[in-house]
């Protein structure tokens, strides 16, 4: 993971004004930043423009979220390797937290992996070469693809 996580900088650089692969990187940098603890309880929903969108278990979970925004939001961009994010947003949304805890970030049948590899365009395949670990590569693109899919439907 920590591959992928040195080669986010290189990634959106490659990638120039692609939004599949923006939304892809915030969504592995906000799991690296705010941790597994964290991610039982906010999970990333969407990259909208230049608001990253998290959605959390409860109005509890919110508050204390958005008091450690600024610090999440530098760490965020740091990670990133510029300002693809101005804002974060906490929004309630327990069953997408539940569904995400469900499913712990895995496709559950190889089917449905392949499927979401189709949809990612070639452009994110290319920048994704960058990643030298193969495991890992896949698992940015299958983010990167679920991230499409979700968009488009």
């Amino acid at each position: 993971m920590d591959a992928l996580i040195r080669a986010l900088p290189k990634l959106m650089s490659a990638a120039g004004d692609s939004e599949a692969v923006a939304e892809a990187a915030a969504r592995i940098a906000w799991r690296r930043t705010a941790g597994e603890p964290l991610c039982q309880h906010a999970v990333p929903f969407r990259l909208f423009r230049t608001t990253l969108i998290i959605s959390v278990s409860d109005a509890i979970w919110q508050k204390q979220m958005a008091a450690l925004s600024g610090q999440l939001l530098s760490r965020l961009n740091a990670m990133l390797g510029q300002g693809v994010i101005t804002f974060i947003e906490f929004r309630i949304d327990p069953e997408t937290v539940e569904k995400e805890r469900a499913a712990h970030g895995r496709i559950p049948n190889p089917v449905a992996a392949e499927e979401v590899l189709s949809s990612v365009p070639k452009e994110l395949l290319a920048a994704a070469d960058a990643i030298p670990d193969e495991a890992l590569r896949r698992r940015f693109l299958l983010a990167a693809g679920a991230s499409i899919l979700r968009r488009e439907s």
